[in-house]
């Protein structure tokens, strides 16, 4: 029988993703109980914890927010303003009316969220016995440019006049100070047409990354999502390559039972089939920060082991994120021994591509 140095060896030594799945089911045969967990342990600790990332390394797509987007809206705030040059009130109520995706740009300057400058529109729609913008309205001018009409228009413009003149908040000095006090605003109109016109020195373009947390707008409007990143990669990547899958949810439990006969509650995240409506793989997805959590997620994949045994040795997949699979003898371990080998990070999502049955899939969806 092989020592434990001499199995993590010739695993950590294989050629090709079969060959290592090949390689763990050998484990069993060759070690007794008593040295699984220092053979899985090592297996996780030299081939999978450095292709683990955590959490934060990643964000969502979400055009709104990316540079093509604004952009493109800011090249329209520019040119209709002259550069920043006209923007009385009458000017702001004309660029808004041909353009309302252009006050993302405005509310942008003023360091104002959605929710923010909608409140501010009230103080200046009262006085004016008119409707004060909505959060709602203020992201479908954002968004999607819909109509804008006088009233509405007249309304964004004197908030946003009034915030940059400092008659709407003020500007105060010392501790606090007025959200005006950053670089681009600091002296109100000609302060953005400095930058407008000559651009942002790369130190106060850093300190406002620093002052408002890198990518903190995008993190907010999608952290509903953030629980989705990996499921949402694998789908990605199915797509791409025509792999029929189903991506399980609560909403068609009963379908993989009838279609699958796949019994456990709840059916993995994923399950793979071929053209003949045959199982071919289940895929679990968890992203887990904390080591503790981790641990007792790990458990999850033993079940769907059993299940994977019950429906003739299905093969399972996992993919994971997250440092709290960093600890391998109580968390990773367990799931490389539970998955044969078959767990993928984000890091490593495409080479899921290599493993048994996918060759034999890409390309079959209808």
């Amino acid at each position: 029988m092989p020592s434990i140095e001499e199995t993590l060896k010739q695993i950590e030594e294989t050629t090709s993703w079969d060959a290592r799945v090949a390689a763990f089911r050998q484990i069993p045969e060759n070690h007794g109980l008593a040295e699984h967990v220092a053979v899985y342990a090592g297996l996780a600790r030299s081939l999978y914890v450095p292709h683990l990332v955590p959490d934060f390394a990643y964000i969502h797509n979400s055009p709104f927010y990316e540079k093509e987007f604004f952009g493109e809206v800011y090249a329209v705030a520019n040119t209709e303003t002259n550069g920043f040059q006209d923007v009385s009130e009458s000017d702001l109520v004309r660029v808004l009316q041909k353009d309302p995706r252009t006050l993302l740009v405005f509310r942008t300057i003023m360091g104002l969220t959605k929710d923010e400058f909608a409140h501010s529109t009230a103080l200046v729609a009262t006085p004016l016995d008119l409707e004060p913008l909505t959060k709602s309205k203020v992201d479908s001018m954002e968004r999607k440019g819909t109509r804008t009409s006088d009233d509405t228009a007249l309304v964004a413009a004197r908030t946003l006049t009034q915030i940059i003149d400092g008659s709407l908040f003020g500007r105060l000095t010392g501790n606090p100070h007025s959200k005006l006090a950053k670089p681009d605003t600091a002296a109100g109109w000609p302060s953005v047409q400095g930058f407008a016109a000559e651009g942002v020195p790369y130190d106060t373009f850093l300190h406002q990354r620093h002052y408002g947390g890198a990518f903190g707008q995008i993190l907010n409007a999608t952290s509903g999502d953030r629980g989705n990143i990996l499921e949402d990669a694998v789908e990605a990547l199915f797509k791409l390559h025509r792999i029929p899958y189903i991506r399980t949810g609560a909403h068609n439990q009963a379908d993989i039972v009838k279609r699958f006969n796949v019994t456990v509650a709840p059916a993995p995240d994923f399950v793979v089939f071929d053209h003949t409506e045959t199982l071919r793989g289940m895929l679990e997805c968890k992203l887990i920060s904390d080591g503790g959590t981790a641990r007792d997620k790990a458990g999850r994949f033993r079940t769907l082991r059993e299940e994977s045994k019950r429906l003739g040795g299905v093969p399972l997949f996992a993919v994971l994120a997250g440092m709290g699979w960093t600890r391998v003898n109580d968390t990773l371990g367990p799931v490389i021994r539970d998955t044969d080998g078959r767990t993928f990070t984000m890091a490593n999502l495409e080479e899921i591509l290599t493993v048994a049955p996918f060759p034999a899939l890409i390309g079959t969806a209808i």
